[in-house]
C-alpha cells in the first residue's frame, strides 16, 4: 500500500492541488456511490432491499482489495464508505427532486476542481496512469489522517 501512497503523492505535492482534493475526492466518491445506488438491480437483488444494490456490491469489492493492501487502511474505507451509503439511504428517502441530479452536479464540480488543481500543481492526475489510483486516492486522505492520529496505515510486521 505504502508504494501506491507514495506514487499517489508525487502528483499531489501542492497546498492548493491537496485542498482540492480534500473537498473533492470526497464528494467524487460519494456521489459515485449515489449514482451506482440508483442503477436498476436484478430482481432477487431487488428482493433483499434497498442496501441490495451496485454501491454496496461496489464498495464490498473494493474493500476486498483494500484488505489485500492494508487492512488497517482497509477497515477505515469501510468505514467511511458504510457512512456514505447510509446517507445516500437517507437523501434517497428525503430528497424533493431526483437525485441523481444532485450526484451529477456534484460529480461534474468535483472533477473540474480536480482537474484545475492537477492543473495548479503541473501534474497529469494518477489515473490516467493507472484506473486503480482512482481508488487510492480516498486511501491517500485517509492515510493523512492516520498519520496525523498515529494510527498505523500498515500491520506490524508487514513490508509497508
Amino acid at each position: 500500500m505504502q508504494q501506491w501512497l507514495d506514487e499517489y503523492g508525487e502528483s499531489h505535492r501542492h497546498p492548493t492541488n491537496k485542498a482540492v482534493h480534500w473537498v473533492c475526492v470526497p464528494a467524487i466518491m460519494f456521489t459515485v456511490l449515489g449514482l451506482l445506488w440508483l442503477l436498476p438491480v436484478p430482481a432477487f437483488a431487488a428482493a433483499l432491499g434497498p442496501w441490495a444494490n451496485w454501491a454496496t456490491l461496489v464498495v464490498a469489492l473494493a474493500a476486498i482489495w483494500y484488505v489485500l493492501l492494508s487492512p488497517p487502511l482497509a477497515l477505515g474505507m469501510l468505514l467511511i464508505s458504510l457512512v456514505m451509503l447510509a446517507a445516500i439511504a437517507r437523501l434517497e428517502a428525503s430528497l424533493p427532486f431526483p437525485s441523481w441530479i444532485l450526484y451529477g452536479a456534484v460529480f461534474v464540480v468535483a472533477w473540474i476542481g480536480q482537474f484545475i488543481g492537477h492543473r495548479i500543481e503541473g501534474r497529469k492526475p494518477s489515473f490516467f496512469k493507472d484506473v486503480q489510483f482512482l481508488l487510492i486516492g480516498p486511501a491517500w486522505l485517509l492515510s493523512h489522517v492516520y498519520g496525523r492520529r498515529r494510527i498505523p496505515a500498515d500491520p506490524p510486521g508487514s513490508a509497508g
